[in-house]
């Protein structure tokens, strides 16, 4: 199926879609979003807004592929761009009316097809809202009235993905929050969580075994170094700027790892560079040198020797295992 085909289905799937999306380019809805450029990295975004809530436009033609987390929710609805997204350990296809909510400090990227560009020349643009903790607190959640909100926040530490009438319920919200004002945005947003908790029209993303493996820590030193090395997979790791961070000199520093993680600090850079490939060879599209250099690799014999170390099968044979459940997805 060509990309047009892709844009009709869509169009006569979800014809509501169809209206909003000719909203997105007016110029009156324009001028009252937030317009974000940017590439987004593997990192703890600590760029948020100091406002606890906002919606905004993210626009990407995807020079780099990488993924980040962040430690606020975030809902996000395509209305440009075709490819995969990856949220965990999840890997699925997306157009234009893919909506997820995405929980606090959950991995996740949209990959766009590069050769399927539309007049905008741009790959990929998303309308997103954002918050945090403080908009959605616990004893907020303990309300009755908060029941269904507390639902969907839970059902986000998975990652989930609206369907059917739900997203256009939450789509057409999502799009009418930019003329709205302070508390009526709000109440918008309260609004949404409430029709996702009551949803039965709800895909999981990230899997269990993925939720009960990830990272955490109660080591505020293993976060910090945990935090370094995934904003800076891409790059050369400079022990000194890591242990300055963390207050120790650098042969502190690798002992202290080293003893916490059961890893050098190498070794568990290599892994997250290796989680992140598995995840990208699911995607049938990149060749296994993109994969590499994606990684953070520059050197293919390298990379295949990590993976193998990591995974007991070289990326061609671990693609292999999986490109028959992924084409059947």
């Amino acid at each position: 199926m060509n990309f047009q085909d892709k844009i009709d289905v869509f169009f006569q799937a979800y014809p509501l879609q169809f209206l909003l999306f000719i909203m997105l380019y007016s110029h009156r809805f324009y001028k009252k979003v937030k317009k974000h450029s940017m590439i987004p990295s593997l990192a703890n975004d600590s760029n948020f807004s100091e406002d606890s809530f906002h919606i905004g436009i993210f626009q990407d033609n995807l020079d780099k592929l990488t993924w980040h987390y962040h430690n606020h929710y975030e809902i996000s609805f395509i209305t440009e761009g075709v490819g995969k997204r990856i949220v965990a350990d999840s890997v699925e296809f997306f157009m234009p009316s893919d909506l997820v909510f995405i929980g606090r400090n959950l991995p996740h990227v949209w990959i766009a097809d590069k050769d399927e560009r539309l007049w905008t020349n741009r790959s990929l643009e998303m309308v997103f809202l954002q918050f945090d903790t403080r908009v959605i607190s616990q004893k907020l959640l303990l309300l009755p009235e908060f029941k269904y909100v507390n639902n969907a926040i839970i059902m986000s530490e998975r990652g989930i993905k609206i369907l059917g009438s739900t997203l256009n319920d939450v789509s057409e919200l999502m799009l009418q929050m930019p003329y709205l004002k302070s508390i009526d945005r709000f109440l918008y947003l309260f609004k949404i969580l409430d029709l996702i908790g009551k949803s039965d029209n709800i895909e999981p993303l990230a899997s269990a075994e993925y939720i009960k493996s990830r990272f955490s820590s109660n080591n505020k030193r293993i976060e910090i170094i945990h935090d370094y090395l995934m904003k800076n997979y891409r790059e050369e790791i400079n022990l000194k700027n890591l242990s300055s961070l963390v207050n120790l000199t650098e042969g502190s520093l690798c002992r202290f790892f080293k003893e916490n993680m059961g890893l050098t600090i190498i070794e568990y850079l290599n892994k997250i560079k290796i989680d992140y490939s598995c995840e990208l060879l699911k995607n049938l599209d990149l060749s296994i040198l993109e994969v590499c250099y994606d990684s953070g690799y520059n050197n293919l014999s390298h990379f295949n020797k990590q993976f193998k170390k990591f995974t007991s099968v070289s990326p061609k044979e671990y693609r292999r295992k999986y490109s028959l459940v992924w084409t059947l997805h």
